[in-house]
């Protein structure tokens, strides 16, 4: 049987923007009940769904993906899930360099619940038997960061209209023409 898990990837990433997510889940993870979130089955690897999801969220610059995993891994034990110790070390050479952030299962599946109310997630459930080994890619602007955000914020809480010239220029001479 095919999966088409990656062209439904690529079509909602043409769509997707920030606050949209993306998780790609072992086997056990339950369908959420949220309206935004969207459910398929690849039927494949989970470590070949994780590599070949990170190339494909790559070929999209107008978004940037923040990684988030369940901190429950870092204490799951080898003799209660075989192969977990290899699972880490592979996961950890894949996202070298990343800003990989560790919450607690619930409080991700809270927070997609919760996102999936008002935005789009679309979660690939794959063959994996071990567990919290989930992961989760919240999309962000990948033109625009945090950082600009806050500026653009402070600029506006502090009313400094001469941060834009020519915009201040044009909404002083518009606005006479509103009234």
């Amino acid at each position: 049987m095919k999966s088409y898990w990656k062209e439904i990837l690529k079509i909602r990433l043409q769509l997707y923007g920030h606050r949209n997510w993306v998780v790609i889940a072992d086997s056990a993870y339950p369908a959420q009940a949220a309206p935004g979130i969207e459910t398929i089955v690849s039927q494949e690897d989970h470590r070949t769904v994780l590599d070949k999801a990170f190339e494909i969220l790559h070929e999209w610059k107008h978004i940037q993906p923040v990684i988030y995993t369940d901190k429950e891994l870092s204490f799951v034990s080898e003799e209660d899930a075989p192969g977990v110790t290899s699972y880490r070390k592979e996961f950890a050479a894949l996202v070298e360099g990343y800003d990989v952030r560790r919450q607690r299962h619930e409080e991700i599946i809270a927070r997609l619940e919760e996102v999936g109310e008002s935005f789009q997630v679309l979660l690939i459930k794959t063959n994996m038997r071990i567990p919290y080994t989930s992961v989760f890619f919240e999309l962000e602007c990948g033109y625009w960061n945090a950082e600009a955000e806050d500026r653009l914020r402070a600029a506006m809480r502090l009313g400094e209209r001469e941060a834009i010239p020519c915009m201040t220029k044009g909404v002083a001479q518009g606005s006479e023409n509103l009234v």
